[in-house]
């Protein structure tokens, strides 16, 4: 290409380069602004930016808010009730519409912060993100529960020990008859042949049998031994029927807005009422099971779903007045949907009020009392002597939930994924690759390692370098 043609072609190549670059960078803020929208927004906005959740559908919100000053949106971002209190208009529509929930404040967040979540918002309600997936893509349901594989593995071995034991037998019976032979061959005398019940008596199959039987109870004995109080796969049934599926999948709440002492302490804490309330004093229906479960949450503290307050003097009341409040609550919801109360919703309101009593009394402690806290069964327990702190491995080690407790995504019943053994345990920690870089809690820690990592000495440092196969870092 001769400097003339160059020439002529420069404005198109800037102009082509320009518009690749502008593209990235839209693209790297919408990124953001989908890890920011999880974090701060998922757990009250729904995800497909159409639909209201807890909170409006995102969808057109800068259209919507188009006859202000853009800072007055991204003021109401940080601190809704403050733009309320000043008498903004727009912001004094949204209250009416939607109290009392109270928006979440999010003070910290930048304006380049909110402008990529406004960005991915947009993205998403325009439908760029399915046209960007691919069109005519084949839909995977990611939330859908695994198809369970039939287990067949115990037919197979039995079919399996049948058949070696009838080849047992007939070598048994052949290596008999080949005795046999030979003796008369030497002896040139004809004894009687021994039966079927001589040969599975004899003194040889009978030491073999002893010594199979020793070596398998030996090994069912020390198997048994090793997995005494784990519980892998152990998958109680809850006082409520919570979905993680319906949760952390289909809504995309992270898991640190419930489990919220997992970044922060050595417990992850079962999330409180309080913080279920946080969305369902919006959402009062489920999407599963209607009113059954979440009326179990309003009845432990207090909460009246029919005048959106808490009930003062509720550790008080009997149990008749209890029913009466929260029976109306699911009449009320049936008779909206249904029009009218009939058989059916009458049954209905009865069962509910039973699963109520069932889920919130306790026989065996004696605990008689509607009112009080959900007494969830703990599923992951490790032994008293063993010290795990959840913090260290989130916050620091920036260790996935799922990496412990498995695809908790795609689990209606929640149950116990990894078998948590000290072997599991230390193999994680052999192999698991420590995050050095820009993580400030080993800044003045293995400074030798720092060194070789910067040297290329080394690739990588594992857990086990710095010191997690020790003994005493879990048994103090």
């Amino acid at each position: 290409m001769t400097y003339k043609q160059l020439k002529l072609c420069f404005p198109f190549l800037l102009f082509s380069f320009l518009t690749i670059s502008l593209s990235a960078q839209d693209q790297a803020a919408i990124d953001a602004g989908a890890t920011l929208f999880k974090n701060n927004c998922g757990a009250c906005h729904n995800r497909d930016m159409k639909s209201k959740m807890t909170g409006p559908a995102l969808g057109g919100v800068q259209e919507r808010w188009a006859a202000f000053p853009p800072e007055d949106l991204y003021s109401w971002v940080r601190n809704s009730q403050a733009l309320i209190d000043a008498g903004h208009p727009r912001a004094t529509e949204i209250w009416n519409a939607w109290k009392p929930t109270v928006m979440t404040s999010f003070p910290n967040l930048k304006d380049d912060e909110i402008a990529s979540i406004l960005a991915y918002v947009d993205f998403v309600a325009s439908g760029a993100a399915e046209k960007q997936a691919g069109a005519g893509a084949a839909v995977v349901d990611e939330c859908a529960v695994p198809t369970k594989v039939e287990e067949g593995g115990r037919m197979v071995y039995l079919f399996m020990f049948a058949v070696l034991a009838l080849l047992a037998v007939i070598l048994a019976r052949i290596i008999s008859n080949l005795n046999h032979l030979s003796m008369v061959r030497e002896t040139g005398v004809d004894v009687p042949k021994k039966t079927l019940v001589e040969i599975l008596t004899s003194k040889g199959i009978i030491s073999f049998v002893i010594f199979a039987a020793i070596v398998c109870g030996g090994y069912i004995t020390v198997n048994n031994a090793v997995h005494l109080g784990r519980q892998q796969t152990y998958q109680p049934e809850q006082p409520i029927k919570f979905s993680h599926i319906t949760h952390t999948c289909t809504h995309k709440i992270d898991c640190n807005y419930c489990h919220d002492g997992a970044r922060r302490s050595k417990q992850s804490v079962i999330p409180g009422a309080n913080t279920c309330m946080n969305c369902h004093k919006a959402i009062k229906v489920g999407s599963v099971y209607g009113t059954a479960e979440l009326t179990k949450i309003y009845a432990s503290i207090g909460y009246d779903p029919n005048t959106d307050k808490y009930i003062g003097n509720f550790d008080s009341l009997s149990d008749d007045e209890v029913k009466r409040i929260y029976t109306k609550w699911i009449a009320d919801t049936y008779i909206s949907s249904k029009g009218s109360l009939d058989n059916e919703g009458e049954e209905l309101i009865e069962t509910q009020w039973k699963g109520i009593v069932k889920a919130l009394t306790n026989e065996e402690s004696g605990d008689d009392k509607i009112q009080g806290p959900i007494e969830w069964v703990r599923i992951h327990n490790l032994p008293d002597h063993v010290y795990f702190n959840h913090s260290q491995h989130v916050t620091v080690g920036g260790i996935a939930c799922e990496t412990c407790h498995g695809p908790v995504q795609q689990m209606e019943v929640m149950k116990q994924y990894a078998p948590l053994s000290m072997g599991w345990c230390v193999n994680c920690h052999r192999k698991t690759e420590v995050k050095f870089a820009d993580n400030g809690y080993y800044d003045n820690y293995y400074e030798l390692y720092h060194q070789e990592l910067k040297d290329k000495k080394r690739s990588k440092v594992t857990v086990e370098n710095i010191g997690g196969t020790e003994c005493q870092k879990c048994h103090y």
